[in-house]
């Protein structure tokens, strides 16, 4: 079996579990799909946050009908990675790049919409525990902040002078994120982050890599402890 097909049966397999034991075989153009997303190095993990995605929309709609094609994921896979490629620094040649939905890499987030999203992600983040009480402080004094500045309509320089005040709010949050976790768990972060970007590694310089698996990893630590990104990315 070669690379590609273990990574075709791997995602054959999770499209099984998520269809509830209902085999659809990853065959003749759906397979020509699947290796395309392993030729292009996106993860398997971001592949099945990719098929989670879809699959979450699916239940929302109701009673399922049909178990799902994994043709009908095609651009939740091509999402989640084109937000991981931003995320850790990485951007493919016009030539080899994966292009998303254009109504997802178009889409903008208000301010407002925001720190309202920010806010309801860190009051999750507590009620379901993934963060400490460690992070009490913290987690009040960012909210305190972000409440505040939802309720001021800010223009101009005081706009700008907050979204800088999100960007220091979240390296202080990430800071204190990292700080959680014991030395191994640090180094399993790091290989998992290696692993991801594996695909990529030999045509990145040293510094582009050292940079991306920071990103990498800073990413990581995010999804383990469910902390929203507080800087505001959009416009």
């Amino acid at each position: 079996m070669t690379e590609v097909d273990g990574y075709c049966r791997q995602v054959e397999t999770y499209l099984c579990r998520k269809n509830d034991g209902h085999l659809i075989r990853i065959v003749g153009p759906s397979f020509e799909r699947v290796s395309g997303w392993a030729q292009h190095g996106i993860p398997l993990k971001l592949v099945f946050r990719g098929i989670d995605r879809y699959f979450e929309r699916y239940y929302g709609k109701g009673p399922r009908r049909r178990p799902v094609r994994i043709d009908f994921c095609d651009a939740d896979v091509l999402d989640v990675f084109d937000e991981w490629r931003r995320a850790v620094g990485i951007v493919g040649s016009r030539e080899s790049r994966v292009e998303s939905r254009k109504s997802t890499t178009d889409s903008r987030e208000s301010l407002p919409g925001h720190l309202e999203r920010v806010v309801m992600r860190l009051t999750q983040a507590r009620a379901n525990g993934s963060i400490g009480a460690d992070f009490d402080g913290l987690v009040d004094r960012v909210a305190g902040e972000l409440a505040a500045a939802r309720a001021a309509r800010l223009r101009g320089a005081e706009r700008q002078a907050l979204i800088d005040r999100l960007t220091g709010l979240d390296a202080e949050l990430l800071q204190a994120a990292r700080g959680a976790f014991d030395e191994p768990t640090r180094a399993s972060l790091v290989r998992e982050a290696e692993e991801e970007l594996a695909a990529f590694r030999s045509s990145m310089a040293p510094p582009a890599f050292e940079a991306a698996r920071g990103a990498a990893v800073d990413r990581l630590v995010r999804e383990r402890l469910k902390l929203p990104t507080v800087a505001f990315t959009h416009d």
